[in-house]
């Protein structure tokens, strides 16, 4: 088991990428904490986990919510201990062309996909670097290389977390905290109901991202697989519609 015993904290858990890799790093024989906003998906969730001999607690949790996240990292602390990975996965799409785009739609985005990765970080930064380390993993996109249309908010998200993961990559070096992040593409996933949850093809599994994750997690403490892109062979990358 790669990663027995590690307390690990997986976001945006509850479905899709998130579920899938709070599975793996169960199987893998980590003490997983689960968080997202819908407690039914994570109890359901959990009760999987440890039907199958895992460990894993519910803590449903808005990441956009300071208050919230920082009550996610102490319900780990007080039933496990200090996380020692924190894999921050929330995260929502959207395909709206520019000019019809709230402000509040585009606050609303990057609320969700990038000031929620900062609150998780720091959290995990806060709690790591006492404890002498650990791994913080960010869940990007390929859209933070080479966007689609009509994603504005979207891609802006994605390639500011890239840009977000650089510098909590620089600041965690003194401390031993290894930062990374993984750009899945095309992926089976609620990321948009009734077209991203349909098998299609040029499609990957949820589990399939979580290979990768469990890879890097599974590194060395003092090794980091810092960036990977991981998507089907038949997608569009470079040039993409």
């Amino acid at each position: 088991m790669l990663l027995k015993d590690r307390i690990a904290i997986v976001t945006g858990a509850s479905s899709g990428i998130g579920l899938a890799i709070a599975e793996a790093l169960a199987a893998e024989g980590a003490k997983v904490v689960v968080a997202a906003r819908s407690a039914d998906k994570l109890a359901a969730l959990v009760a999987g986990i440890e039907g199958k001999g895992g460990t894993a607690l519910a803590v449903p949790t808005d990441m956009t919510d300071e208050g919230q996240v920082e009550a996610l990292f102490a319900a780990c602390e007080a039933t496990y201990g200090t996380p020692k990975l924190v894999i921050n996965n929330a995260g929502i799409a959207d395909h709206t062309p520019t000019v019809d785009l709230t402000l509040d739609r585009w606050s609303e985005v990057v609320a969700i996909n990038l000031t929620s990765v900062f609150l998780g970080a720091r959290a995990a930064f806060r709690a790591m670097i006492p404890a002498g380390g650990g791994r913080v993993i960010n869940v990007g996109s390929i859209s933070a290389k080479v966007p689609r249309p009509d994603t504005a908010a979207y891609a802006a998200t994605k390639f500011g977390l890239e840009g977000l993961t650089h510098s909590l990559a620089l600041d965690g070096r003194p401390h031993g905290i290894a930062v990374s992040m993984v750009h899945p593409g095309s992926t089976v996933s609620s990321l948009v109901p009734g077209i991203t949850d349909q098998p299609r093809p040029g499609t990957m599994a949820a589990s399939d991202v979580a290979r990768v994750v469990v890879l890097m997690a599974s590194l060395p403490d003092d090794v980091n697989l810092y960036e990977g892109t991981i998507l089907p062979v038949t997608m569009p990358f470079l040039g993409r519609g």
